[in-house]
């Protein structure tokens, strides 16, 4: 990735915030790297080197930051926006997936050599997947170290390191203290034993309210619950059962987590801020949809309007089948009666294999619908269809239409809060042609589409515009 160093060198200078996360300023004279925004004095030209990630920050032998904290921010909206291969391999290692199954298991999941991706990504962000995900890996074990009461040789295998000493030279190299000096910082106890509060960074501005209110209306009981503030929901992680607690303010997004296992810290933040859709840059969706005369009083009322997302995406996928030519109150509730609430904590929604093995008294649907959803999950379970962050976009559009009973409204949906596309239109749906309306669209399903291409690539969040109009 090439980093136009004038243009980097302004951001710095004004302590742009919009910038974090889209690339790391390194000093040589002090031998760390920062945010764009830091509130250091700004650095002599002749002093800064610019890199796209803090993994190739840190490869260059640079520390973090401890005043700007530059691993605590958001992420680069490019990751969300490409559909490429570096931006897929970048979701999932966000999702742990190198943790999990190293090299190997990320460079299958993707289809390509280990090779080939790590010469791509070396190029593209200066550091290979293994670099990457270890600055993930650091960053997760500062939180645990700031932030919860366990021993340090825990901390080190819950974060994903090998071993204790791997585990402390890496602390040691990318913070410059040792973990036992960091734990020396630690923040204020837990407010209850077996939680992790933590703050999750986004660029400005967000409209909570219209994030709320859209989760809100389709929060199923014993899954998710939320109110004007706050949005609960539980999880089914890689190595067991969470919940999480997410309340949006003016700077970050104050998150509380209940984990089973502490290992799954870093997919359960992913997955957080893959729903709340934190990643994003605003200030270009924003100026992009407020250039259209139809959009910029709702652009200009309502700034930040954001796409929900997905912690899991075959559930949006079952949400939206049944959601098709129903109401938004008849989907949740004929999905209670598929998954009654059970007593004690929320919990996650149940997996693929677990609804492909359903019995016909659990679908209250018709038999379509149920077959339909029964293909989906099928498909998932066996692996032949990836509804997650790191798909292929096209793939994965295509496999869904050949599901029976799967449209292009279906796989649309499910491609923009599952998969993320950040350009999906949806010209048919009723409530879009009644927001066109309502903004003085044309609301012809053809016309309107037409209209909407100069809305690229911020397609998906001109149609959370127009159900918000609707």
């Amino acid at each position: 990735m090439e980093l136009d160093f004038e243009r980097c060198y302004r951001a710095v200078d004004s302590r742009d915030q919009r910038f974090d996360g889209w690339f790391y300023t390194a000093v040589r004279t002090t031998g760390i790297y920062c945010r764009p925004s830091c509130p250091a004095v700004t650095p002599k030209r002749e002093n800064v080197t610019f890199h796209p990630s803090a993994a190739a920050a840190q490869r260059g032998g640079f520390r973090a930051c401890r005043r700007c904290r530059p691993d605590a921010a958001p992420g680069s909206p490019e990751w969300d926006l490409r559909a490429d291969l570096v931006g897929r391999a970048m979701r999932l290692i966000a999702d742990g997936v190198v943790d999990r199954d190293g090299v190997p298991g990320l460079a299958s999941r993707l289809g390509y050599t280990e090779r080939h991706l790590n010469r791509l990504l070396t190029a593209e962000l200066g550091a290979g997947p293994l670099a990457l995900a270890r600055a993930q890996r650091a960053q997760t074990a500062r939180i645990l170290i700031e932030t919860t009461d366990l021993g340090l040789a825990e901390i080190a295998f819950a974060a994903g390191f090998g071993s204790v000493r791997q585990f402390n030279d890496t602390i040691l190299e990318v913070y410059a203290r040792s973990p036992s000096a960091l734990r020396e910082r630690r923040t204020a106890r837990q407010p209850e034993a077996g939680t992790i509060s933590l703050r999750l960074a986004f660029r400005a501005p967000l409209h909570a309210g219209a994030l709320l209110g859209f989760l809100a209306a389709r929060a199923l009981p014993g899954i998710e619950e939320c109110d004007v503030t706050t949005y609960r929901r539980g999880l089914s992680l890689p190595h067991g059962s969470a919940t999480v607690a997410l309340t949006p303010g003016d700077r970050w997004v104050s998150a509380t987590l209940r984990l089973a296992d502490v290992r799954d810290l870093a997919p359960a933040v992913a997955r957080c801020r893959r729903l709340f859709d934190l990643d994003a840059d605003p200030v270009a969706v924003d100026g992009m949809l407020g250039a259209d005369p139809a959009l910029v009083a709702a652009v200009r009322t309502e700034p930040g309007v954001r796409v929900p997302r997905a912690v899991d995406g075959f559930e949006l996928a079952v949400r939206a089948i049944v959601g098709q030519q129903v109401s938004v109150a008849g989907a949740r509730r004929t999905l209670s009666r598929l998954v009654p609430p059970a007593a004690g904590e929320l919990r996650g929604f149940p997996d693929a294999a677990t609804v492909a093995e359903l019995g016909d008294t659990a679908f209250r649907m018709p038999a379509a619908r149920r077959e339909t959803i029964r293909a989906l999950a099928q498909a998932v379970a066996d692996g032949k269809l990836d509804l997650e962050p790191g798909a292929d976009r096209e793939e994965s559009v295509a496999r869904m239409l050949e599901v029976p009973g799967i449209g292009a409204w279906t796989a649309g949906y499910v491609a923009m809060r599952a998969i993320g596309d950040p350009d999906v239109f949806l010209p048919t749906d009723v409530a879009v042609r009644r927001g066109a309306r309502a903004l003085g669209l044309p609301d012809s399903p053809q016309a309107l589409a037409a209209h909407a291409e100069r809305w690229r690539p911020w397609r998906s969040y001109a149609l959370m515009r127009l159900w918000r109009a609707a």
